[in-house]
C-alpha cells in the first residue's frame, strides 16, 4: 500500500509539472515555459517538506497543548496515545482550528511528521467513545501514508488554483508576434478548476474506506465510528464551514459548503456508504 501511494504522489507532483510547463508556455511563450518549470520545480521541494504546514495553515490551526487548553489536551492526548501504541506509531503533533463545523484531519509528510487537527466544533459533538473512532480514522490515514500525497494534493490544488488566477491577469498582455496569449488564460480559467478536482478525486475516495476499516479494527468497535460519522452527517449539514477547496479531500468527512457545484465532484465516498461497510464489520 505505502509504495502505491508512493507511485502516485509522483504521478500527482508530474501531472502538476506538465500543468506548469503547458501552462507557462500558453500564457508566456518560451519565456513561461522556463518560469513554469522553476516553478514546477519549486512547487515539488515545498510540498514534500511543507505541505503540512500549508494545510494547517490554511485551517486556522492552532498548536494544541496541555497549557493553552488543559481541559481538551487531557481529553484528546490520552486517545491518541493510547491508540499510536496499538498501531506502533510515534505521536503527531496536535492542532486546533477554531471551527464551529465538527470535522478533523491528519497530514505530514511520513509517520514521524504528523499532524492531527481537530475543529472546535468536533470536541462538542462527540462523546469520548465517538472521538475515539475518528482518532482512530486519522492515524489510519497516518498509519496506510495518506498523509503526504493528501497534502501535496492540497498544494497542488493551491498551487494550480494560483495559477490560474495568474494566467486570467496577464493573458491579456502578450506581443503580438506570439498569439494565444488570451487564449491561454481562458484554458487555464477552465483547465484548473478541473485538474484540482480531478487530483483531488484520484485520491480521496478508497483511502477514506480504507481509514475507516483501521478505525474499525484499531478501537475494536465500528460502532465508534459509525456513531461519530453518523453525527458528523448532519452536524456539517447544520453548520456549513468555510474552507478552502483545495483542503476540502483532508477532512474525515466533507466540509459542506453549500456550494453545488463542489457537490458534483465529491472527494468522498457518501457517509452512508462508509457507514454501511462499517456495519458489515461488526462481529
Amino acid at each position: 500500500m505505502h509504495s502505491h501511494n508512493g507511485i502516485k504522489t509522483v504521478l500527482l507532483l508530474g501531472a502538476l509539472s506538465a500543468i506548469f510547463l503547458v501552462a507557462g508556455s500558453a500564457i508566456a511563450g518560451r519565456q513561461g515555459l522556463i518560469y513554469g518549470l522553476g516553478f514546477a520545480v519549486l512547487t515539488n521541494v515545498f510540498s514534500y517538506f511543507f505541505s503540512d504546514k500549508l494545510a494547517l495553515s490554511m485551517s486556522g490551526a492552532q498548536p494544541l497543548t496541555e497549557a493553552e487548553n488543559p481541559e481538551i489536551y487531557r481529553r484528546v492526548a490520552p486517545l491518541v496515545r493510547n491508540l499510536c501504541n496499538r498501531m506502533q506509531l510515534p505521536l503527531p503533533k496536535l492542532y486546533i482550528t477554531p471551527e464551529e463545523s465538527p470535522n478533523a484531519f491528519a497530514t505530514g509528510r511520513d509517520p514521524n511528521h504528523s499532524s492531527l487537527a481537530f475543529t472546535a466544533g468536533i470536541l462538542q459533538v462527540m462523546n469520548n467513545s465517538e472521538l475515539e473512532g475518528v482518532v482512530a480514522h486519522e492515524l489510519g490515514h497516518v498509519l496506510h501514508r495518506d498523509i503526504l500525497i493528501s497534502s501535496v494534493a492540497a498544494t497542488v490544488a493551491a498551487a494550480i488554483t494560483a495559477l490560474a488566477r495568474m494566467a486570467f491577469w496577464f493573458g491579456g498582455r502578450r506581443d503580438d508576434e506570439e498569439e494565444g496569449g488570451g487564449v491561454g488564460a481562458i484554458a487555464m480559467m477552465i483547465l484548473a478548476p478541473i485538474a484540482a478536482l480531478l487530483i483531488q478525486m484520484a485520491i480521496s475516495r478508497t483511502r477514506e474506506y480504507d481509514a475507516d476499516a483501521a478505525s474499525a479494527k484499531y478501537t475494536g468497535n465500528p460502532q465508534e465510528l459509525i456513531s461519530a460519522l453518523t453525527k458528523l452527517e448532519s452536524w456539517s449539514q447544520r453548520i456549513p464551514m468555510d474552507v478552502n477547496p483545495a483542503t476540502s479531500h483532508l477532512y474525515i468527512i466533507k466540509p459542506f459548503t453549500g456550494q453545488s457545484l463542489m457537490r458534483m465532484f465529491s472527494t468522498h465516498p457518501s457517509t452512508a456508504d462508509r457507514i454501511a461497510r462499517l456495519e458489515s464489520m461488526r462481529g
